[in-house]
Protein backbone atom coordinates (compact mmCIF):
# COMPACT_ATOMS: atom_id res chain seq x y z
CA UNK A 1 0.00 0.00 0.00
CA UNK A 2 1.62 3.03 -0.97
CA UNK A 3 0.77 6.85 0.12
CA UNK A 4 -0.02 8.11 -2.66
CA UNK A 5 -2.92 5.26 -3.41
CA UNK A 6 -4.67 6.78 -0.05
CA UNK A 7 -4.41 10.15 -1.42
CA UNK A 8 -6.35 9.08 -4.29
CA UNK A 9 -8.66 7.36 -2.35
CA UNK A 10 -9.46 10.39 -0.35
CA UNK A 11 -9.83 12.43 -3.33
CA UNK A 12 -12.57 10.34 -4.43
CA UNK A 13 -14.32 9.70 -1.50
CA UNK A 14 -14.15 13.42 -0.86
CA UNK A 15 -15.06 14.66 -4.81
CA UNK A 16 -17.46 10.90 -5.42
CA UNK A 17 -16.20 11.58 -9.14
CA UNK A 18 -13.04 10.23 -10.36
CA UNK A 19 -12.72 12.76 -13.39
CA UNK A 20 -12.75 16.18 -10.73
CA UNK A 21 -10.57 14.17 -8.54
CA UNK A 22 -8.44 13.27 -11.06
CA UNK A 23 -8.11 16.80 -11.76
CA UNK A 24 -7.47 17.69 -8.23
CA UNK A 25 -5.01 15.84 -8.28
CA UNK A 26 -3.16 17.00 -11.17
CA UNK A 27 -3.07 13.73 -13.05
CA UNK A 28 -5.44 11.65 -15.87
CA UNK A 29 -8.50 9.48 -14.98
CA UNK A 30 -7.51 5.69 -15.99
CA UNK A 31 -4.06 5.86 -13.71
CA UNK A 32 -6.57 6.99 -10.97
CA UNK A 33 -8.82 4.29 -11.42
CA UNK A 34 -6.58 1.62 -11.20
CA UNK A 35 -4.67 2.85 -8.45
CA UNK A 36 -8.50 2.67 -6.57
CA UNK A 37 -8.38 -1.22 -7.81
CA UNK A 38 -5.24 -2.15 -6.76
CA UNK A 39 -5.63 -0.26 -3.57
CA UNK A 40 -9.34 -2.54 -3.32
CA UNK A 41 -7.28 -5.77 -4.32
CA UNK A 42 -4.69 -5.36 -1.66
CA UNK A 43 -7.43 -4.58 1.18
CA UNK A 44 -9.58 -7.38 0.02
CA UNK A 45 -12.79 -5.27 -0.01
CA UNK A 46 -14.60 -3.22 -2.63
CA UNK A 47 -14.19 0.75 -1.29
CA UNK A 48 -16.92 2.45 -3.88
CA UNK A 49 -19.95 1.54 -5.68
CA UNK A 50 -19.77 3.05 -9.30
CA UNK A 51 -22.16 3.48 -11.83
CA UNK A 52 -22.03 5.52 -15.08
CA UNK A 53 -24.14 8.23 -12.94
CA UNK A 54 -22.53 8.30 -9.67
CA UNK A 55 -19.84 7.15 -7.08
CA UNK A 56 -20.37 6.26 -3.56
CA UNK A 57 -18.47 4.83 -0.57
CA UNK A 58 -19.04 1.22 0.07
CA UNK A 59 -19.42 0.64 3.85
CA UNK A 60 -16.13 -0.35 4.20
CA UNK A 61 -14.99 2.99 2.35
CA UNK A 62 -16.95 4.88 4.73
CA UNK A 63 -14.70 3.06 7.80
CA UNK A 64 -11.54 3.76 5.54
CA UNK A 65 -12.24 6.61 5.19
CA UNK A 66 -11.38 8.55 8.80
CA UNK A 67 -8.13 6.55 9.42
CA UNK A 68 -6.91 7.15 5.93
CA UNK A 69 -7.22 10.92 6.47
CA UNK A 70 -5.54 10.62 9.97
CA UNK A 71 -2.59 8.91 8.50
CA UNK A 72 -2.61 11.91 5.84
CA UNK A 73 -2.39 14.34 8.39
CA UNK A 74 -0.46 12.73 10.43
CA UNK A 75 2.49 12.95 7.95
CA UNK A 76 1.85 16.62 6.82
CA UNK A 77 2.60 17.45 10.61
CA UNK A 78 5.85 15.11 10.37
CA UNK A 79 6.92 17.08 7.03
CA UNK A 80 5.98 20.31 8.92
CA UNK A 81 7.81 19.20 11.84
CA UNK A 82 10.68 18.00 9.92
CA UNK A 83 11.28 21.44 7.97
CA UNK A 84 10.59 23.58 11.05
CA UNK A 85 13.40 21.90 12.44
CA UNK A 86 15.89 21.90 9.71
CA UNK A 87 14.97 25.81 9.65
CA UNK A 88 16.17 25.65 13.52
CA UNK A 89 12.71 26.62 14.12
CA UNK A 90 12.05 23.65 16.96
CA UNK A 91 14.04 21.20 18.44
CA UNK A 92 16.22 21.05 21.69
CA UNK A 93 18.83 23.14 22.97
CA UNK A 94 20.95 22.20 26.38
CA UNK A 95 21.91 25.37 28.35
CA UNK A 96 24.63 24.79 31.16
CA UNK A 97 25.09 28.18 33.29
CA UNK A 98 25.90 29.38 36.89
CA UNK A 99 23.40 31.13 38.38
CA UNK A 100 23.79 34.12 39.97
CA UNK A 101 26.52 35.20 37.36
CA UNK A 102 23.79 34.80 34.62
CA UNK A 103 21.43 36.72 35.94
CA UNK A 104 21.62 40.10 33.41
CA UNK A 105 22.13 37.75 30.42
CA UNK A 106 20.29 34.39 30.34
CA UNK A 107 16.74 35.75 31.05
CA UNK A 108 16.85 38.42 28.23
CA UNK A 109 18.20 35.13 25.86
CA UNK A 110 14.92 33.06 26.69
CA UNK A 111 12.81 35.15 26.44
CA UNK A 112 13.85 36.11 23.03
CA UNK A 113 14.04 33.06 21.90
CA UNK A 114 10.59 31.80 23.11
CA UNK A 115 9.29 34.79 21.71
CA UNK A 116 11.15 34.08 18.27
CA UNK A 117 11.02 30.01 18.10
CA UNK A 118 8.48 28.83 20.36
CA UNK A 119 8.60 25.25 19.14
CA UNK A 120 12.63 25.31 20.13
CA UNK A 121 12.68 23.89 23.73
CA UNK A 122 15.58 25.00 26.19
CA UNK A 123 16.79 22.66 29.09
CA UNK A 124 18.35 24.78 31.40
CA UNK A 125 21.25 22.85 33.39
CA UNK A 126 21.93 25.19 36.30
CA UNK A 127 24.73 25.87 39.25
CA UNK A 128 27.07 24.67 35.90
CA UNK A 129 30.60 26.11 36.92
CA UNK A 130 32.42 27.46 33.53
CA UNK A 131 35.16 24.91 33.44
CA UNK A 132 32.56 21.91 33.61
CA UNK A 133 30.05 24.08 31.28
CA UNK A 134 33.00 23.82 28.51
CA UNK A 135 33.95 20.32 29.21
CA UNK A 136 30.48 19.03 28.77
CA UNK A 137 30.24 21.73 25.53
CA UNK A 138 33.73 19.53 24.33
CA UNK A 139 31.85 16.38 24.92
CA UNK A 140 28.72 17.03 23.26
CA UNK A 141 26.82 16.75 26.56
CA UNK A 142 25.87 20.59 25.83
CA UNK A 143 24.69 22.55 23.59
CA UNK A 144 25.60 25.70 24.92
CA UNK A 145 27.67 27.12 27.49
CA UNK A 146 28.23 30.41 29.67
CA UNK A 147 32.18 30.17 30.58
CA UNK A 148 34.75 32.45 31.21
CA UNK A 149 37.52 33.20 28.30
CA UNK A 150 40.38 31.96 27.31
CA UNK A 151 38.90 29.05 25.63
CA UNK A 152 41.76 26.61 24.37
CA UNK A 153 40.17 23.99 22.58
CA UNK A 154 40.26 23.94 18.68
CA UNK A 155 36.65 22.33 18.70
CA UNK A 156 35.16 24.73 20.60
CA UNK A 157 33.69 28.60 19.47
CA UNK A 158 33.02 31.35 21.30
CA UNK A 159 31.74 34.85 21.30
CA UNK A 160 31.99 37.18 23.90
CA UNK A 161 29.20 38.45 25.99
CA UNK A 162 29.78 40.35 29.35
CA UNK A 163 33.21 41.88 31.02
CA UNK A 164 32.75 41.63 34.50
CA UNK A 165 35.01 43.29 37.16
CA UNK A 166 36.25 41.16 40.35
CA UNK A 167 35.08 43.40 43.58
CA UNK A 168 35.27 42.72 47.28
CA UNK A 169 31.85 41.62 49.53
CA UNK A 170 31.92 42.21 52.99
CA UNK A 171 29.78 41.77 56.71
CA UNK A 172 28.56 45.39 56.70
CA UNK A 173 30.31 45.68 59.90
CA UNK A 174 33.51 44.65 59.03
CA UNK A 175 36.44 47.35 59.64
CA UNK A 176 37.41 47.32 55.72
CA UNK A 177 33.62 47.71 54.91
CA UNK A 178 34.31 51.88 56.07
CA UNK A 179 37.09 52.33 53.15
CA UNK A 180 35.26 53.08 49.22
CA UNK A 181 38.05 51.03 47.67
CA UNK A 182 39.39 47.52 49.15
CA UNK A 183 43.68 47.13 48.44
CA UNK A 184 42.84 43.01 48.25
CA UNK A 185 46.99 42.77 50.23
CA UNK A 186 44.78 44.06 53.47
CA UNK A 187 42.87 41.06 52.97
CA UNK A 188 45.76 38.61 54.12
CA UNK A 189 45.00 36.65 56.81
CA UNK A 190 41.28 37.55 56.60
CA UNK A 191 38.89 34.13 56.94
CA UNK A 192 37.60 33.61 52.93
CA UNK A 193 34.21 32.11 51.57
CA UNK A 194 34.39 30.48 48.61
CA UNK A 195 33.58 27.99 46.11
CA UNK A 196 34.61 24.32 46.47
CA UNK A 197 38.12 23.42 45.36
CA UNK A 198 38.14 21.36 41.95
CA UNK A 199 34.65 22.16 40.73
CA UNK A 200 35.61 23.92 37.94
CA UNK A 201 34.79 27.72 39.68
CA UNK A 202 36.62 30.29 37.51
CA UNK A 203 35.20 32.51 39.93
CA UNK A 204 37.66 30.58 42.92
CA UNK A 205 40.64 30.50 40.49
CA UNK A 206 40.45 34.06 39.80
CA UNK A 207 40.16 34.89 43.41
CA UNK A 208 43.18 32.94 44.26
CA UNK A 209 45.12 34.55 41.81
CA UNK A 210 44.08 37.86 42.79
CA UNK A 211 45.46 37.20 46.50
CA UNK A 212 48.45 35.58 45.14
CA UNK A 213 49.30 38.67 43.49
CA UNK A 214 48.82 41.04 46.42
CA UNK A 215 51.23 38.54 48.19
CA UNK A 216 49.35 36.05 50.04
CA UNK A 217 46.70 32.65 49.64
CA UNK A 218 43.25 33.06 50.90
CA UNK A 219 42.38 31.21 54.33
CA UNK A 220 39.21 29.58 52.87
CA UNK A 221 37.65 28.65 55.79
CA UNK A 222 34.42 27.80 54.36
CA UNK A 223 33.06 27.06 50.76
CA UNK A 224 29.46 26.69 49.25
CA UNK A 225 28.33 25.17 46.11
CA UNK A 226 26.57 28.62 44.60
CA UNK A 227 26.98 32.47 44.95
CA UNK A 228 23.45 33.18 46.89
CA UNK A 229 25.51 30.72 49.42
CA UNK A 230 28.10 32.12 49.78
CA UNK A 231 26.70 35.76 49.76
CA UNK A 232 24.57 34.89 52.68
CA UNK A 233 28.09 33.41 54.68
CA UNK A 234 29.55 36.67 53.81
CA UNK A 235 26.49 38.73 55.21
CA UNK A 236 26.60 36.56 58.46
CA UNK A 237 30.34 37.29 58.55
CA UNK A 238 31.68 34.00 58.27
CA UNK A 239 34.39 35.32 55.51
CA UNK A 240 35.00 37.81 52.96
CA UNK A 241 34.87 36.82 49.31
CA UNK A 242 35.87 38.29 46.08
CA UNK A 243 33.18 38.35 43.34
CA UNK A 244 31.37 39.60 40.28
CA UNK A 245 30.01 42.67 39.33
CA UNK A 246 27.12 40.97 37.80
CA UNK A 247 26.64 39.46 41.26
CA UNK A 248 25.83 42.57 42.75
CA UNK A 249 22.33 42.54 42.54
CA UNK A 250 22.17 40.08 45.51
CA UNK A 251 21.42 42.31 48.08
CA UNK A 252 21.72 40.53 51.48
CA UNK A 253 21.10 42.26 54.91
CA UNK A 254 24.53 43.43 56.38
CA UNK A 255 26.16 42.49 53.12
CA UNK A 256 28.30 45.71 51.48
CA UNK A 257 30.08 45.10 48.00
CA UNK A 258 33.50 47.43 48.01
CA UNK A 259 35.49 48.00 44.35
CA UNK A 260 39.23 47.09 44.51
CA UNK A 261 42.35 49.30 44.24
CA UNK A 262 44.20 49.37 41.10
CA UNK A 263 44.00 48.56 37.78
CA UNK A 264 40.57 46.62 37.30
CA UNK A 265 40.27 42.57 37.40
CA UNK A 266 38.47 41.53 34.15
CA UNK A 267 36.80 38.37 33.73
CA UNK A 268 35.14 37.87 30.17
CA UNK A 269 31.79 35.74 30.37
CA UNK A 270 31.31 34.16 26.99
CA UNK A 271 28.88 31.35 24.82
CA UNK A 272 30.55 28.68 23.96
CA UNK A 273 29.47 25.70 21.51
CA UNK A 274 31.26 22.64 19.59
CA UNK A 275 32.16 24.26 16.32
CA UNK A 276 30.93 21.26 14.42
CA UNK A 277 27.58 20.65 16.28
CA UNK A 278 25.20 20.45 12.93
CA UNK A 279 21.70 21.94 15.45
CA UNK A 280 19.88 23.97 13.26
CA UNK A 281 17.93 25.03 16.47
CA UNK A 282 21.27 25.82 18.37
CA UNK A 283 21.97 28.11 15.51
CA UNK A 284 18.81 29.67 15.64
CA UNK A 285 19.95 30.52 19.30
CA UNK A 286 23.20 31.88 18.65
CA UNK A 287 21.75 34.33 16.08
CA UNK A 288 19.33 35.57 18.55
CA UNK A 289 21.90 35.69 21.32
CA UNK A 290 23.92 37.95 18.81
CA UNK A 291 21.07 40.02 19.10
CA UNK A 292 20.33 40.19 22.82
CA UNK A 293 23.44 39.67 23.98
CA UNK A 294 25.96 41.80 21.82
CA UNK A 295 29.88 41.98 22.47
CA UNK A 296 30.89 44.52 24.91
CA UNK A 297 31.27 47.48 23.36
CA UNK A 298 30.05 46.41 19.75
CA UNK A 299 28.59 49.61 18.34
CA UNK A 300 31.15 52.22 20.14
CA UNK A 301 32.40 54.86 18.36
CA UNK A 302 36.14 53.60 18.53
CA UNK A 303 36.87 57.71 19.08
CA UNK A 304 34.69 57.72 21.96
Amino acid sequence: MELRQLSSFVAVAEELHFGRAARRLNMAQPPLSQQIRRLERELGVQLFERSTRSVRLTGAGASFLPPVRRILEDLRAATRAAEAAGRGESGRVSIGFAGASSHATLPPLTRAVRAAHPGIELVMCGQMYAHRALAEVVDGSLDLGFVRLPVQRPSVSTRVIAEEELVCALWADHPLARRPRIDVADLAGEPFVGFPAGAGSSLREAMTAACERAGHTPRIVQEAPDTHTILALVAMGVGVTLTLTSCMHVQQTGLVYRPLTGPPVLLRSALAWRTDNPSAALHSVLRIAEEVLPEPGAGRDPGS
